[in-house]
């Protein structure tokens, strides 16, 4: 099975790679299953049709994805491919504790296959440009982090998989935060996930960004095995064609080498369960 569950098309703002192109790519690599699984990010920017006032990062849209034509364009992407791939539904929601209830009512309009719950900002106030970590020591803006990944997912229940989990790590320009000062928080988590029937996915571009490390860490990956954990995906967060299906054989070894046994994909919310040798 070869499977990438975390693709990105035209369809987010931060993507040129149309959707057809990305098909015709997957099936030129012998894929058997893609998911796609546009940007939402409630909060930092808003629906097209909301008729609120879109915000500019340079000459880029800063937009959530546009549902209606998104879902068109899926049904009609497995319509003309689906013989030679199978195809999923999907979303990456960048949840923020305030923002929960606008996710809800996103999710109850649609039939998805897999929805990856990701912490990508916190009060508005993103990673990438450190505007989430100015003013902070390392320990505030880390704990902080990981605060409201657990407070998000005691709250909402309608997702899959936590989506690059220790994503904070990528932006921490004083270096990576050391993994036992968060544990308990870590392990809050997991415990959390593990109870509600959810899991976690293996982002590979880790590999992409030069990090000698898995995203999420092998500590997280080994400290979700030890707690039960079974529900994992594999997605190689692709933007362009480079991207698309990277490192996902690698990561499989890697996860066997922790001693996991399988991997997933989803049908209609629900994992499906794959060994990890095939």
């Amino acid at each position: 099975m070869f499977a990438d569950y975390h693709v990105h098309t035209a369809f987010s703002d931060d993507s040129i790679y149309p959707m057809e192109k990305v098909i015709l790519d997957a099936i030129t690599m012998k894929m058997d299953e893609i998911c796609f699984t546009e940007h939402v990010d409630y909060g930092i920017k808003v629906d097209w049709d909301s008729g609120q006032k879109i915000i500019y990062r340079g000459n880029e849209p800063m937009a959530n994805a546009n549902y209606p034509e998104y879902m068109k364009a899926i049904q009609a992407m497995k319509e003309k491919y689906g013989h030679q791939i199978i195809i999923k539904t999907g979303l990456e929601f960048g949840m923020q504790t305030h923002t929960i209830s606008q996710f809800q009512k996103l999710f109850d309009c649609y039939d998805f296959d897999f929805i990856i719950l990701s912490i990508h900002q916190v009060h508005d106030k993103e990673f990438w440009n450190q505007e989430f970590q100015k003013g902070k020591t390392q320990k505030e803006y880390n704990e902080e982090y990981y605060k409201e990944m657990l407070e998000v997912i005691q709250q909402y229940k309608d997702y899959s998989v936590l989506g690059h989990m220790d994503l904070i790590n990528r932006y921490d320009n004083q270096g990576i935060y050391p993994f036992e000062k968060v544990k308990p928080w870590i392990q809050a988590i997991l415990e959390q996930v593990i109870a509600d029937g959810k899991g976690i996915e293996v982002n590979t571009s880790s590999k992409r960004y030069g990090f000698k490390d898995s995203t999420p860490s092998h500590k997280i990956l080994e400290l979700y095995k030890d707690l039960g954990g079974t529900i994992l995906t594999i997605g190689s967060d692709s933007h362009k064609p480079e991207h698309l299906g990277a490192h996902i054989q690698d990561s499989k070894k890697m996860l066997q080498e922790i001693g996991f046994k399988q991997y997933c994909t989803f049908d209609h919310m629900k994992p499906v369960f794959h060994d990890l040798d095939r």
